[in-house]
């Protein structure tokens, strides 16, 4: 239904939804109209994407997965950019949903306005491996409340530091929890997330 926009620069990369929030974010920050300097994202945007906001001063606001949730926020916040990677990009001042034909042409403005490629204005973002695993569970509340599951994604939190970051959440429509990690390689990732899983497993949680 074309609520949807993801770009292909001029080296055939794709460019994500991400890349996209952060492209027109950072153009509306350098003409002083980003509300509240901020975008608004959900929780499964890459780490790449908050490192990239970051480094230009732009803050954020993360809601649940669904662009219903991040036009929630923009509603309650007057922030006036949001999306998810998927390409659902809300431009508040002139719809409440996305319009991947209203994005596209706003990533032509941009181009156009700093006579830069696509290439080159999505180049700051640089996405980390992620790896995400689904775990079958008896009970996902019971699994995810757990004291020493909880601890050993601390842990995790942790030891990565500013190199990457754990998401742990409940699947909304399966008894299945999701364990993913963001980081600097695939194997850190991997690590990771096993480690988590090894600690749900031993506590007898997994179906």
């Amino acid at each position: 239904d074309a609520d949807r926009c993801l770009c292909v620069d001029e080296k055939g990369n794709v460019v994500t939804g991400d890349h996209i929030l952060y492209i027109y974010g950072l153009y509306m920050k350098e003409r002083g109209k980003l509300v509240n300097n901020k975008v608004v994202t959900t929780i499964m945007s890459n780490f790449g994407l908050y490192k990239a906001l970051d480094k230009v001063g732009i803050e954020y606001d993360k809601t649940k997965v669904g662009d219903k949730y991040v036009y929630e926020n923009m509603v309650q916040t007057g922030n006036r950019i949001g999306g998810e990677q998927s390409g659902h990009i809300i431009f508040t001042k002139y719809a409440t949903t996305g319009d991947g034909i209203l994005t596209s042409i706003k990533m032509m403005e941009v181009m156009l306005a700093k006579e830069k490629p696509m290439s080159e204005l999505a180049a700051p973002v640089v996405f980390y491996p992620q790896v995400l695993k689904n775990v079958r569970v008896k009970s996902k509340p019971d699994a995810q409340n757990d004291a020493d599951v909880q601890a050993a994604v601390a842990k995790v939190s942790e030891e990565l530091g500013d190199t990457g970051r754990i998401l742990v959440r409940e699947s909304g429509t399966e008894p299945v929890i999701r364990v993913m990690v963001e980081a600097e390689s695939d194997e850190i990732c991997e690590k990771y997330v096993d480690q988590v899983i090894k600690v749900i497993e031993e506590k007898g949680h997994l179906a």
